[in-house]
């Protein structure tokens, strides 16, 4: 192993710290979670700190950078199984006044944090072009190509890579990586039709829906709540393996199975994925008034032209709540 004096480490971090988001981002497209991102771009960090001594420069540091991350995705996911959502297992469901039973073994797609993987200073463009990147519905998608296909994917769909680097990278020929490419976005359009691209700035429409959602879901309005979704609306809620489609289903959902009272919930905005997003915090029967704790993360999915809600990702992983920076518990007063 090579070694690293004081100098060229220090030199290292400050050369390559400017990179730790879209690293970031990149392991979490690859991976589906923001745990295992998390890891793995540490895990980058210090074989590439390890090896700085022996970088030449043949390449920039941001792409030796992602060599090294994608060669750590690629032997991360050879033991990991993948990360689907409720919708990728199988019909909805049609009972959602019935017993929801959670399947903690199965390793859920996490949604991640904007402000862990929106580069600083970006300009617009590449702002709405790095959200596109991770909406939740692309990286489900992405969980069903196998891992070299994924890779080339990102590779050359998102990070633009020449085929010879992809190529290089893999160990393969150009011819390879081409015929993976056609592969993967041929099954990519399979698993999720393109979207409209991400509204940037929300105009005063979906404003407007998202200010009613929030009212909606904190008063329990149920009847609000059926007028802001999409006909064909989906409602999913890892990790519960049903989700169920409709309006009505979601209304029946919510009414007979969200165990807080009208009043008893906050909603903080949050931005997931890249989407509009709330932290829902609700207040248990043995807490004070004015106390509410980590119940679910919203993802939303907008209708085109920012109307409705088609799509509801419900994450009940309290755990992310941390990794998003929102506090332990929520009250009338204030955070803590």
């Amino acid at each position: 192993m090579a070694t690293v004096n004081t100098e060229a480490g220090e030199d290292f971090l400050r050369l390559s710290d400017p990179y730790r988001r879209e690293l970031l981002a990149h392991c979490y497209r690859m991976l589906g979670s923001v745990h295992d991102a998390e890891d793995l771009v540490q895990e980058t960090y210090l074989r590439a700190w390890r090896s700085y001594g022996t970088f030449e420069g043949r390449s920039s540091l941001r792409t030796w950078l992602h060599t090294i991350a994608t060669r750590a995705c690629l032997t991360a996911l050879e033991r990991r199984q993948r990360r689907p959502l409720p919708t990728g297992l199988g019909g909805p469901g049609d009972d959602p006044a019935g017993q929801l039973t959670e399947r903690p073994e199965v390793p859920w797609l996490e949604p991640v944090p904007d402000a862990l993987v929106e580069t600083e200073g970006a300009d617009p463009a590449a702002v709405v072009g790095s959200r596109e990147s991770v909406r939740l519905a692309f990286v489900a998608a992405l969980q069903h190509l196998p891992p070299r296909q994924r890779a080339v994917l990102l590779m050359r769909d998102v990070l633009r890579w020449k085929a010879a680097e992809v190529a290089e990278l893999l160990d393969t020929s150009t011819a390879s990586v081409n015929s993976a490419l056609q592969r993967a976005r041929a099954q990519l359009e399979k698993a999720a039709p393109s979207e409209e691209s991400v509204e940037e700035p929300a105009d005063a429409a979906r404003r407007e829906l998202l200010d009613r959602y929030v009212e909606a879901f904190v008063t329990k309005d149920v009847t609000e709540i059926v007028r802001l979704f999409t006909e064909d609306v989906v409602w999913e809620m890892p990790p519960i393996p049903e989700w169920f489609r409709g309006p009505e289903q979601v209304a029946t959902l919510v009414t007979v199975q969200c165990p807080y009272a009208p009043g008893d919930a906050r909603l903080l905005p949050v931005g997931l994925n890249g989407q509009p997003g709330y932290a829902l915090y609700t207040r248990g029967a043995d807490d004070a008034p004015g106390v509410h704790r980590p119940f679910a993360l919203h993802v939303l999915t907008l209708a085109p032209g920012g109307g409705a809600v088609s799509h509801v990702g419900c994450f009940f992983d309290t755990s992310l709540f941390a990794v998003a920076g929102l506090p332990a518990v929520l009250t009338d007063g204030g955070r803590r």
